[in-house]
């Protein structure tokens, strides 16, 4: 879902950095009041892990399309929701400067569709809501089965959100040759399965998280029967594991076929499937100065472009940029953190 430059206008740019932006200010004066020094490693490898897990484009059979996760549920989940949010900024900032993943004009709008409906509305409205809720009775077993139900129902829900945005932002840039019914009815059935899927990844790791160290998940209250099955450091040190393997191995067994951005704009007809708007990959959406800047800036900054070394597409140019993206996403995490003075110990009395 990360949008090129060519499907927004200036002004529609313009306005969602601003949207992101404000968001990003309330979370990060939310965040100084934050006492929590816990977060600080859990917030590095959560970052790494969702970075990693957006190399991954899993396929949507028979569609001819791939979806790969956001994350936005999963970092407000563990983190909150301005943590989360801020994550998210991290992981996509990255993306687009290094990787040219995005745009750097839609960024902001990048961040709004990916970031800002996952972590706040997933988390106030649906995360939260079902957590403090008496779904599925009490014990362990009906917490494990909340935790999967507000993973599916706010991944579903929050990517067809920021699905349903993309549509509007292209449609407000005056971009013509989207017709507003027919991207409609491309876009939402297609994120409807990827965010399904997402909702099972999100899931399995929440629950990993809930077996291992429960207090860790928002909205979580153990038993006090409950203990700790294994040390923070254990948890810690597992999914930094995990993103290396996702980022450096499993990345490499990622689906070729379009994600469902792509798919809804360009169609798969080459390998069968339907060519959908049928846009030319070459030449499409609309241009203008800003874009050209953007894209000039973009030019320099990225020196693994779309997770390869340049001019040259072996495997080991996606290992690299799985492994050094994860290491830059928890390293420029923890530097904000720090430089912000969140998570501040508490002091003794």
């Amino acid at each position: 879902m990360h949008m090129a430059d060519a499907l927004l206008a200036p002004a529609v740019a313009a306005t969602m950095y601003v949207a992101s932006g404000t968001v990003a200010g309330v979370s990060v004066h939310k965040l100084k009041k934050d006492d929590e020094p816990q977060k600080l490693p859990v917030m590095a490898v959560t970052a790494a892990l969702v970075f990693a897990g957006q190399m991954i484009n899993y396929t949507i059979p028979g569609t001819g399309s791939s979806g790969h996760m956001c994350g936005g549920m999963l970092l407000s989940a563990l983190l909150g929701p301005q943590a989360g949010f801020l994550s998210m900024i991290v992981i996509l900032a990255i993306q687009c400067l290094f990787f040219a993943d995005g745009g750097l004009m839609a960024l902001g709008a990048n961040i709004w569709n990916m970031a800002f409906y996952g972590c706040f509305v997933g988390y106030y409205l649906i995360w939260r809501p079902i957590m403090q809720s008496r779904w599925f009775g009490e014990g362990k077993s009906a917490q494990r089965a909340r935790i999967v139900a507000a993973s599916i129902i706010g991944c579903v829900v929050t990517l067809q959100l920021g699905a349903f945005s993309v549509v509007l932002e292209t449609s407000l840039s005056g971009i013509t040759e989207l017709p507003f019914g027919a991207f409609v009815a491309l876009m939402q059935p297609i994120h409807l399965a990827i965010g399904l899927v997402e909702g099972l990844i999100t899931a399995a790791v929440l629950l990993f998280v809930y077996e291992s160290r429960p207090e860790l998940l928002q909205c979580v209250e153990p038993a006090e029967r409950e203990g700790s099955k294994r040390s923070l450091k254990a948890v810690v040190a597992i999914l930094a594991v995990v993103a290396l393997v996702v980022g450096g191995g499993l990345s490499l067994l990622a689906s070729s076929n379009p994600d469902g951005l792509e798919w809804a704009l360009f169609g798969n007809a080459e390998e069968g499937y339907a060519e959908n708007m049928g846009l030319d990959e070459e030449d499409f959406g609309v241009s203008s100065k800003a874009a050209d800047t953007a894209g000039a800036i973009q030019e320099k900054t990225s020196f693994l472009p779309d997770y390869a070394f340049a001019n040259n597409d072996t495997a080991a140019g996606t290992t690299v940029s799985g492994i050094v993206g994860s290491a830059l996403v928890a390293g420029v995490a923890v530097l904000i953190c720090l430089t912000g003075g969140f998570f501040r110990k508490k002091k003794s009395s």
